[in-house]
């Protein structure tokens, strides 16, 4: 961000090369937000904030709704799913944490499959597991642009996300595309127990 607003500062000839396509999805994403950047706007003398500009003020009126709208839905009861959890498959690029996780839940009567890349994640989906903790920082991409594969491939998976990323934003994304859980890390054994808990359907599991 620091470089953004150090580009959008810099004056008048650099804003003539920023598109007002750009600008408006850099408002809809939250980069731009309030009493944050200055740019210069030809016809007006000196800088202006882009929320003053008459032409981009309905990009933040519809950030703001869409932040509430998010809100609103995140205040409602969010009901979970009961199933029996066996199958778990573990996506994140750090082995300590895999290796963790693994040997607690192992312990616990799951069975646990691991990958460190998207791509090894999408040939482990093969294996249909009944629940995914997924990170969203991985090697070779991030892990929110797997979700609609996930529902191609086994839209019986219950995914739960993990990562010190946890921005309301990347949580509104998430409850958008089907994740129940939204884990920041670093997180404890007994919240993973928890939340796998939450799920389990304690008439049809054997453990």
């Amino acid at each position: 961000m620091k470089e953004l607003k150090y580009d959008i500062r810099r004056g008048a000839d650099t804003y003539r090369l920023i598109y007002h396509a750009r600008l408006k999805s850099w408002i809809l994403k939250g980069i731009i937000k309030h009493d944050e950047a200055l740019v210069w706007r030809s016809g007006l003398s000196g800088w202006r904030k882009p929320e003053e500009l008459e032409e981009l003020r309905p990009y933040f009126e519809q950030r703001e709704e869409e932040y509430l709208r998010r809100k609103r839905e995140a205040a409602k009861p969010h009901l979970l799913p009961k199933k029996r959890i066996k199958n778990i498959l573990i996506i994140d690029d750090e082995g300590d944490l895999c290796w963790l996780l693994s040997n607690t839940l192992q312990r616990k009567g799951y069975n646990i499959s691991t990958a460190n890349t998207i791509s090894d994640g999408m040939a482990r989906l093969k294996e249909t597991p009944d629940l995914l903790f997924l990170d969203l920082k991985l090697p070779d991409g991030d892990g929110m642009d797997l979700l609609p594969r996930i529902r191609e491939i086994t839209p019986q998976t219950l995914v739960v996300i993990i990562s010190a990323y946890g921005s309301e934003e990347k949580r509104g994304e998430a409850k958008d595309e089907g994740v129940y859980r939204f884990l920041d890390k670093p997180f404890t054994e007994e919240k993973i127990l928890e939340t796998i808990g939450q799920f389990q359907d304690v008439e049809t599991t054997d453990h």
